[in-house]
């Protein structure tokens, strides 16, 4: 590790297991000495992802459903409390109901559709929101898009159109927030292996495609994720904003 997070507190949402790319990135923040506050979604998610919060030595431990407004404004109380500050915020959270997921675009319903962007896309804006306050120093906020976003990809469906609209959330935070010195950028990793991309259909075609097709001819982990999340979470990366970056073996010039 490069890079430095001493004295850093950052707040990271998303992990399920310890296969997610939000946990990979969280034990690269841990590594490089940031102290992160992380979220479980509920009851029963929470003896999931608990020890490996407690492997983090996170010491705040926090139930957050983005779509529970009292439950994002309690975490941020929280962290307030706990140190007067946020230096960054991963956002690592997708979701869309299985049946809109696996339908075309034509026949995704209303309520499919608001439900994945309020979740993948929304919670973005209102996470940051909250974030913004706290960030006395400036800071780095971070999300999670896919390839998707940019080209129709098989099987992507809906959730290529929230992601398009994460990213373009990404530009327009990164505008508003630059005057406070606080930086937005999105990571765009190639096919991992995690349990959520399962629930995409003939997913392990993805894993096939990327693996020949890429110039590097291998797949990306969480490990590598983190590390470029650790980065742009810390100081030595101060000059840059509002961009999507692509850590995908170069997939993404060629597919």
């Amino acid at each position: 590790m490069i890079v430095d997070l001493t004295n850093k507190q950052g707040l990271v949402t998303g992990i399920t297991n310890e296969n997610s790319i939000a946990f990979g990135c969280a034990k690269q923040f841990h590594e490089a000495n940031a102290e992160l506050a992380t979220t479980f979604l509920n009851a029963k998610a929470e003896p999931y992802m608990r020890p490996l919060a407690v492997q983090l030595q996170s010491p705040l431990i926090l139930p957050c459903d983005v779509q529970k407004e009292e439950e994002i404004i309690a975490l941020f109380a929280a962290i307030e409390k706990k140190w007067g500050k946020l230096d960054f915020l991963l956002h690592s959270m997708a979701f869309a109901p299985k049946i809109d997921l696996e339908n075309q675009l034509l026949d995704c319903t209303k309520e499919g559709f608001l439900k994945a962007m309020d979740i993948s896309c929304y919670s973005f804006i209102r996470l940051s929101k909250y974030a913004a306050p706290l960030m006395k120093n400036g800071g780095s906020i971070l999300t999670m898009t896919y390839y998707g976003s940019q080209k129709a990809i098989l099987n992507y469906n809906v959730m290529g159109v929230v992601k398009a609209g994460l990213e373009a959330s990404v530009r327009y935070l990164a505008y508003e927030l630059g005057p406070k010195n606080i930086r937005v950028n999105a990571i765009s990793p190639g096919p991992i292996k995690t349990r959520a991309a399962s629930g995409i259909p003939n997913f392990y075609e993805y894993i096939e495609a990327a693996e020949q097709r890429s110039p590097l001819h291998h797949l990306v982990d969480t490990k590598n994720v983190g590390n470029l999340a650790a980065f742009l979470a810390s100081d030595a990366a101060i000059g840059i904003t509002g961009q999507v970056h692509y850590i995908d073996a170069g997939y993404s010039i060629v597919g």
